[in-house]
This record gives structure tokens, C-alpha cells and sequence, in this order.
């Protein structure tokens, strides 16, 4: 298909409502396939909501590294991944000039509705885009606060950003947030089993935010052996595991390594609990999702999201002290499994991901300042702020 890039009579017909089919390109980072073999939580959300957007009957086309299982159109921005570059700034900043590189060669031939970029550096690029009359949309999957949160305000009107949140869009609420979309999975592709083995599980990477320690000592204090399945590619993951993990492992600790997604799969389907011991506000907590959908409760420390996510004394327990944690392990076989999956299923699943960011795009497309369209009012964009997810 060839047309006018953003042809003044196709948009203002999306701005009278008409609801037509867009063209999203979509950005993923450069550090792991879409969808991941293991470790990616951007990754596995961008595979999701790339399917559910062609499902849903719009055109997506996925700039990536590696090669792609979606059912969009990929185009390649690196012929291999770089998780061992994860961290390092340099990639990200390459990523975003050979994305700009890209999207400017497509908009020269064909018509782009929206930009959504899941990356860090690549909202840089929004000002030219915007010139090119094609609104950029940033789902922001890390924090903001610090140098992040004066980041994404230097970005201003440039972008509009979605968070994963509430909590996330709470700490910076002068952000020109356009909406929140929690993140997703498809339940079905997560085994749902109601008889537990006797063990606790940590599943995520090596760091201290995410407290694979507190993990360790709670499991001790509970009596329970603990299996960690946790990244540790990263010069700082293995210090960290050095310094702070090793001294406190014993006979009954498991130390699995990365898990790919069958294994991940397997682990958090037979493990009496997760153990999602946070000491940071954590946009949203994947992992938690994930674990509930395989009926498997919840024991976190409170922080982040974790409040929205799990249901305390249904889904898992919520504790505000680490020494509270083996009372809760101890307490977690009264969480029904069953309670788990359903939550998941209700709210948060990957039938409302795309919903929610079509609703978003079409509302970046109404309070956009588009070149060459003068009839859209400015000032609009930070009266538009949705709220949408799964339960409204």
C-alpha cells in the first residue's frame, strides 16, 4: 500500500471517530528478540501487543533485533541481539539513529499513523516525527524518578506517554501522560496447576533492588528450600551475587540460572509460592502476573505496583517489613489457585492490551498538533489524559 504519509483527509477522517485501521510502528529495544527466549519483560509485552493490534485488525510493523515470532511486518535494526550490551548506553543511542533512519525511509512511501517506541533514547526522536506529521507514543517501562523523570520532562509535548501504572504516573504526575495500560500475558500459554511442590521460587535477575537476599533469608526463616531462577549476565549481577548472594546459600537453596520460557513456565506452576521481595517502586512486576496465572500466589514486599497487581489474602500476601515474610510464606496455602488465574484472566490479560493502546493511539491521532492540519486545537494534549486497563 502506497498513499500520501499522513494525508490530511485520512487523519481528520480518524479524528472524526471513523475508528479505521492504522499503520503503528512499533520500536523494540535491541537487547533480546520479540518475543524473548528468556529474560525480556519489554520484549514479551511488545510480542503481545504487536499480535493483538494485527488481531485486532490494524497494520504493525516491528522494528527489532534479531529475528521476530509476531505476527507483524519486521524490519531488522540488528541482524543480532545485544543482551550482553544491555546496560551500556551506546546501543541505545545507535538503536534510536538507525530507527530514525528507517521510519524516515518508510514515511517517504507509505503512510504511518503512529510511532510507538518501547525504548529509552528513541523518543529523541519525536520532534522529527512530529514534523513529519506522525504522532510518537512511549510506553515507559522503567522509573521515573531521578534523571529518568527529567528525561521524559525535557521530552514535553513531543511525546505522549503511557504508563504501566498508576503508581508509576502517580510519582511524576507533571509527565504529559496520555494514559495507563497495565501490561499483559495470554494466559493460556501458562500452565495452570493447582498442587504445589514444597519449594519458593525467585525468578527475575541478580540486583539489589529486586532482593533475591531477602529472598534467601526469608525462605531460611520459613524452612522452606528456595530455587532461584534469576539473569546474571551483567558484570554488576555478578558482583552483586558474589558479594551478597552466595555468602547466604545453603544445602537446600537452588540455584537454577536463567530460565528460558519453558523452564520459566514449569517453575512457576509447581512452586508453593513467588517471592517478589522488592526494595524499589517497581513500575509493574511481570513476573507477578505470570506467577498468578499458573495459580501460584504472590509474597511481596509492598512498593510499586504490587498493590494494583495482587489481590493481598486472595492472590498472595503483601508485607511492609521484610521480617515479615516467612509469616506469610508460612500462611500462603491459604491462597486458592484458582483466585489467582481468575484475577489474570479478568485483568490481565492480553485481550485488554490491545484495546487499551488503540485507544490510546486514536487519542494521541485527536490531540496531536499534526502539521498541515490546523484544525486540531493545541493545547489539548494534557486534558487527555486516559486511564485505561482491563477493569476501566
Amino acid at each position: 500500500m502506497s498513499s500520501t504519509p499522513s494525508g490530511t483527509d485520512s487523519i481528520l477522517d480518524r479524528l472524526r471517530g471513523s475508528g479505521s485501521p492504522l499503520h503503528i510502528v512499533m520500536v523494540a529495544p535491541p537487547y533480546f528478540e520479540v518475543p524473548p527466549a528468556g529474560y525480556g519483560g519489554v520484549e514479551a509485552v511488545v510480542a503481545q501487543l504487536a499480535d493483538a493490534l494485527v488481531d485486532r485488525g490494524h497494520r504493525v510493523t516491528l522494528l527489532g533485533a534479531g529475528r521476530t515470532g509476531t505476527r507483524a511486518d519486521f524490519v531488522p535494526v540488528w541482524e543480532e541481539t545485544l543482551a550482553d550490551r544491555l546496560g551500556d548506553p551506546f546501543p541505545e543511542v545507535l538503536n534510536a539513529l538507525k530507527v530514525r533512519r528507517i521510519i524516515t525511509e518508510i514515511a517517504q512511501n507509505d503512510r504511518i499513523d503512529v510511532v510507538h517506541d518501547h525504548t529509552f533514547a528513541g523518543p529523541l526522536n519525536a520532534p522529527m516525527y512530529k514534523v513529519l506529521g506522525i504522532p510518537t507514543v512511549v510506553t515507559v517501562h522503567g522509573p521515573v524518578d531521578g534523571d529518568p523523570q527529567e528525561y521524559y520532562r525535557a521530552l514535553d509535548d513531543t511525546s505522549h506517554l503511557v504508563a504501566i501504572s498508576d503508581r508509576q504516573r502517580s510519582l511524576a504526575t507533571e509527565l504529559n501522560w496520555l494514559g495507563r495500560v497495565y501490561n499483559t500475558i495470554r494466559p493460556s500459554e501458562f500452565p495452570y496447576q493447582a498442587e504445589k511442590q514444597d519449594f519458593a521460587l525467585f525468578l527475575g535477575r541478580y540486583a539489589p533492588y529486586k532482593g533475591p537476599d531477602l529472598a534467601l533469608e526469608a525462605a531460611h526463616a520459613a524452612h522452606i528450600p528456595l530455587v532461584l531462577a534469576a539473569k546474571m549476565n551483567e558484570a554488576p549481577e555478578k558482583e552483586y551475587f558474589e558479594r551478597s548472594v552466595r555468602p547466604l546459600l545453603t544445602d537446600s537453596d537452588v540455584v537454577f540460572g536463567e530460565a528460558d520460557s519453558i523452564a520459566k513456565r514449569l517453575l512457576l506452576s509447581q512452586a508453593k509460592c513467588l517471592l517478589f521481595p522488592i526494595r524499589w517502586e517497581e513500575p509493574f512486576g511481570i513476573v507477578m502476573i505470570e506467577a498468578m496465572a499458573c495459580g501460584t500466589p504472590v509474597v511481596a514486599l509492598r512498593g510499586g505496583a504490587v498493590d494494583e497487581v495482587v489481590e493481598s489474602g486472595v492472590t498472595g500476601i503483601i508485607c511492609d517489613d521484610p521480617a515479615e515474610l516467612p509469616a506469610a510464606i508460612a500462611e500462603i496455602d491459604r491462597i486458592d489457585p484458582a483466585a489467582c488465574r481468575r484475577r489474570v484472566v479478568e485483568r490481565f490479560s492480553d485481550e485488554h492490551l490491545g484495546a487499551g493502546y488503540e485507544a490510546v493511539y486514536y487519542a494521541a491521532l485527536e490531540s496531536a498538533e499534526l502539521p498541515r492540519i490546523p484544525a486540531v486545537p493545541a493545547g489539548r494534549r494534557r486534558d487527555r489524559t486516559l486511564s485505561v486497563a482491563s477493569n476501566g
